[in-house]
């Protein structure tokens, strides 16, 4: 179960994507999130990279929380192709954000 909403995985690709301009946008929103919002976040991106198998999210999260020694938006942003990875780890947790991308168009 995430812990964090779909829409808000939405808005954080849909501002990594406008680009570097985004990334203090997209460093605050990730900031803004609570602690379990942020290794949830982490965790799918690292279940679209491929790190870790849809199935094994549960051990990415916990070790999201574990390996949690620099701030998450530094990490997450330093991150190559996060708005890809992040859009992987949705799919591959079977998580429809279509409604959530109408929103944001």
């Amino acid at each position: 179960m995430l812990e964090i909403s779909p829409s808000k995985v939405v808005q954080i690709i849909f501002l990594h994507r406008a680009g570097t301009s985004a990334d203090s946008q997209v460093h605050a929103f990730i900031s803004g999130l609570n602690d379990d919002e942020k290794a949830h976040l982490t965790a799918l991106a690292w279940v679209g990279r491929g790190a870790f198998e849809a199935e094994d999210f549960d051990e990415a999260v916990e070790t999201a929380f574990a390996e949690a020694t620099t701030p998450t938006a530094d990490y997450l942003i330093g991150m190559p192709h996060l708005a890809e990875n992040l859009e992987a780890g949705l799919e591959a947790m079977g998580v429809d954000v279509s409604g959530e991308e109408e929103d944001l168009l």
